[in-house]
């Protein structure tokens, strides 16, 4: 099925504002399951854009404006086609070394991958909650056994609602609420896989649901309207298979509706749009759109 997806953010200012330097992270990693067939990103004021991948491989587009240029708001609208094909998310198999956790991860990745197990950031802080919740949940087996229940148990445990502030709440602050936006319940599981021994990166992306389909946020189809939102989740590093996909606000692998963006170690620097300006905007706004280009189906994989 071929797909249009459109997203523009509005900030407006209370008079002529100028603008730092912003970097803008809303083009769909390469790894995404769909297929993407041309992308555009517009910006208005016109700026200087320059495309550039950042130390981890994520496409980040820098824009910047001359010296003692002004502007009432600045308005960035991302577009791109996709095909979506129904896919696997168990469709990969482990080097056998692997197939049980915990397990070592071979010498020569461990300096690449220690940001990715490192549990001393204060984003992942969870003291005395996080220690009774790791309590209740597996600490080894076989390991997609392992990771599927980890994700689960995050599922079950936090209940997911929109949370519209800036920020993110270190996995002790959602656990002390016993609910969290899928950001949170993101932070969380990081936590909770590394300190399994399991490389674990924060994703942010985009999740397409289509009318009629299973929601991946609730259990039934959620209704008659195809969407698109901002979304985040994690993915697990598992030798044989790569960055696997967990997402724990519906404790469930990620599939085709998943379109990441950014994929760090550390959340702060997966944020869509970052940036700065010399006056506190007087309005943000943010509109996201899908539509169906036709309906050919393509062949599973």
């Amino acid at each position: 099925m071929r797909l249009l997806v459109r997203h523009r953010s509005l900030w407006t200012y209370p008079s002529p504002a100028t603008l730092g330097p912003h970097l803008i992270r809303l083009r769909p990693a390469s790894h995404a399951a769909v297929q993407v067939l041309d992308y555009e990103l517009l910006v208005e004021p016109e700026g200087a854009l320059h495309w550039q991948r950042d130390p981890v491989g994520n496409h980040v587009a820098r824009l910047t404006y001359a010296s003692g240029a002004t502007t009432n708001a600045l308005d960035i609208s991302a577009a791109f086609t996709c095909d979506v094909h129904t896919v696997n998310p168990f469709g990969f198999l482990l080097d056998a070394p692997a197939a049980v956790a915990p397990f070592s991860y071979p010498a020569s990745w461990q300096p690449e991958l220690a940001p990715y197990l490192d549990l001393a950031p204060a984003y992942l802080r969870g003291g005395a909650l996080l220690h009774d919740f790791l309590a209740t949940v597996p600490g080894q087996g076989d390991t997609v056994p392992l990771v599927v229940a980890l994700n689960a148990a995050i599922h079950q445990h936090i209940a997911y609602v929109e949370r519209h502030e800036a920020g993110i709440w270190t996995p002790a602050e959602t656990l002390a609420a016993g609910r969290g936006s899928c950001r949170d319940s993101a932070v969380l599981l990081m936590a909770v896989l590394r300190t399994r021994g399991l490389a674990t990166r924060f994703v942010s992306g985009y999740l397409i649901e289509l009318a009629n389909e299973p929601s991946v946020v609730g259990a039934t189809p959620h209704g008659s309207t195809d969407r698109v939102a901002l979304h985040a989740w994690v993915e697990v590093y598992l030798p044989g298979a790569g960055w696997i996909g967990l997402d724990p606000t519906s404790g469930l692998l990620c599939g085709e509706g998943h379109v990441p963006l950014a994929c760090t170690a550390d959340p702060a620097l997966a944020a869509p749009v970052e940036g700065s300006s010399d006056l506190a905007e007087s309005g943000v706004s943010f509109t996201m759109s899908l539509l169906r280009l036709d309906a050919t189906v393509l062949t599973p994989h």
